[in-house]
This record gives C-alpha cells, structure tokens and sequence, in this order.
C-alpha cells in the first residue's frame, strides 16, 4: 500500500533512518566531536528563543551533523535553506511541547516507545544501533529523547488542530486511488557486503585493495555454494553493519529502493537460489533468496500490523488526517511564534528565514487536490 505521499513529516527533525538496504550500507562519517570542538571554541550561544524556552547552537548542530552524513552515505544534496528548516522545526516542536497535556505525554510516550522498538528490531541488536548512532553523532538517550520530544509535539498538535478523518472520507479515497492500495511485488533476501569504499570518507580503495576484496568475496561465494551456512558467513564477513548481526538479512523491499545491480540481482533470483558476486558503487554482494511475494490489492479490512491489528482502513484514515494536519499546522505554528515571541538571534539564521518566508509568500499557489 502506498500511503507515502499523505505521511507529512511535520515535526521529522533528527529522526535516524533506519533502513538497513545498500544505499545505507555503510556508515556515515561525523560524530559529536566536531560539534564539541565548535563548542569549546567559540561557546555554545543561544541562536533562537521564545517565551519559557531557548534552542541552543549545540542543538542545530548535532541534528545537521546527522542529517547531512546520512545525506552523504546516499549521495543527496540537503536544500541551501535546510539549516532554517531545522531549527523552525525545533522550534515548532518546542512550542508545541508546551501546549501539550497529560494525555498528550502519554500518547507521545507510546509511540515514541513503539519507534524505538521498531528501530532496535530493524538494527538485530542496540550494539549495532549504536554503531549506527555513533557514526551520526548521537547516542541512545539522546534518540530516544528525540523521539519522545517530537511524538509528543505530534499529540499536542493533533489535539489543538481537532482533525481527524471518517469513513466516507477514507472510501471514497479509497475508491478514487485503487493503485495506491497496491502492495507491489516483493523480495525478501541476505547479502554479504565487502566494500569497496571508505566508510567514513565515502572514497574508493585502492586497486589492490579492491583486488584483495575481490578474491575474498570469490572466496565466500565457494564456501556457500560448497554448502557453508549463509548466515553464519554474513555475520562473520559481511561489512554491512546494518545487516550482519542479523546474518545479513534485509527487510522484504519492492523495485525502486535499491541501487540497480543490486536490485536486478535480487528479483531474477528463486527461493535459496544465490547470486553470483554482484558488483554495485558500494562493493562486492553475495545475495540469497529468501521469498519472494508477489504483487497484489489490499482491501479495507487488510490487516497490515498483526501487533497492533491495524487494518488498511486504520493506516489511510491516518495518513489522510496527517495530511489535512500538514496543510493545517503553518498556519497554527506561526500564531504560537507570535504569541511567544518567538526570535531567531544568529544573524546568518535570521536572514535565511527572511528569505525563506520571503520566497513562500511570493510563491505561486499549489494546484488543488485531485
């Protein structure tokens, strides 16, 4: 079911991607001490405050300094105006904390919960979500206090907004996109990954670095075909580290998120067929089938979370109340600006939000929803 285009991510600042496919294979370069050594240079100024709060350079820093290393592992460029985006977003989410009750903490607590559950099972192990989360400058306690912090800011807004969606409205989408409501075809596979890049600086190795990879993944590919346990050898070898504690097994992906040796390799292969050696940007792959599901329609009453029992009626009265919530809050978000005098201090945020307010007033209006 494709819902993505309706999961508006109004407060998503610093949230870890937690995708353990070959785009994200390696980790990225950037920790916290580049941030410290800022700090202890030039001092840690308050660059934005509002009325019973202060966002502090630190704050900005440690979400780009992630933001912009995962950008980096997948080869993305952020927007010139993706720092001002941030910091309205902390302080969107710090406004909005303020406006949120009892019942909003304790919604805002369980879900947040429920992500970092999510997270740690898709990682195989906290040492390997931290592996991960150290590679981006930020440790355990700070991801779970930014989960909280952001779910809460979501259950306070969607409170004070009152939005929400109802059935009529959720069929007759449901009616007037029926290939939205497709679940594409599937692959369900482990690799093993030796690299052939950096991980930290994303640069290639060298020829006989490369060449020594080679005869290595050669290697590995005989011992599987001889019979050797796949997972036991992707745990040892593999340097995907998203993946290896789990024996280098991927979450089921359809076509379109992968690199593109990757994913041929993938889809032409049977049940426990193994590829060849597989060559893609980030190295050498040895890739096993696991399953394969093909494509097919959902109805309403498909069920798509076993844990939660949450149905496809459930998932598109969400996203559908997401959406109207994401063309709703701007508005909301700058009265509260108003009314807590909100200020952005650092000269060079200041006029980036100028200009940024500046280019959506002199936009042109978006066509209507179809």
């Amino acid at each position: 079911m494709k819902l993505k285009s309706l999961l508006s991510a109004v407060l998503a600042a610093g949230v870890i991607s937690a995708r353990a496919a070959t785009e994200n294979a390696a980790p990225a370069a950037g920790t916290n001490s580049s941030t410290d050594a800022m700090a202890a240079l030039f001092g840690d100024p308050v660059i934005a405050q509002g009325k019973g709060f202060e966002i502090k350079r630190s704050e900005l820093d440690q979400v780009l300094t992630g933001a912009k290393a995962n950008a980096a592992a997948q080869g993305q460029q952020l927007s010139p105006d993706f720092d001002i985006q941030i910091l309205n977003q902390l302080i969107y989410i710090q406004l909005l904390q303020q406006r949120a009750t009892d019942a909003d903490k304790l919604a805002g607590q369980k879900e947040a919960d429920l992500q970092f559950t999510n997270i740690l099972a898709h990682f195989g192990s906290p040492e390997a979500l931290q592996r991960q989360l150290t590679a981006v400058g930020m440790t355990m306690e700070q991801l779970r206090a930014k989960a909280v912090q952001e779910a809460v800011a979501k259950a306070a807004l969607r409170r004070e907004l009152d939005i929400s969606t109802t059935d009529a409205e959720a069929m007759d989408y449901y009616t007037n996109h029926p290939s939205e409501f497709e679940s594409p075809e599937t692959v369900h596979v482990r690799h093993i990954l030796l690299l052939t890049m950096d991980p930290a600086t994303q640069s290639p190795l060298s020829a006989d670095q490369v060449a020594a990879k080679r005869k290595s993944i050669d290697d590995l590919l005989k011992r599987v075909k001889a019979g050797e346990d796949f997972a036991t050898l992707a745990t040892q070898y593999s340097e995907d580290p998203g993946s290896k504690e789990k024996g280098g097994e991927l979450d089921p992906f359809p076509r379109g998120q992968m690199v593109p040796e990757f994913e041929a390799a993938a889809f032409s292969l049977g049940t426990n067929q193994v590829s060849d050696v597989v060559t893609t940007s980030y190295g050498f792959h040895i890739i096993k089938m696991l399953d394969k599901t093909p494509a097919k329609k959902n109805s309403l009453d498909t069920v798509i979370d076993e844990t939660s029992h949450t149905t496809v009626a459930d998932a598109l009265k969400d996203a559908l109340t997401r959406q109207k919530i994401g063309k709703a809050a701007p508005a909301y978000v700058e009265k509260l600006k108003k009314e807590n005098n909100v200020e952005i201090l650092d000269p060079n945020l200041k006029a980036l939000s100028t200009a940024l307010e500046a280019a959506m007033t002199n936009a042109p209006s978006a066509m209507p929803d179809k």
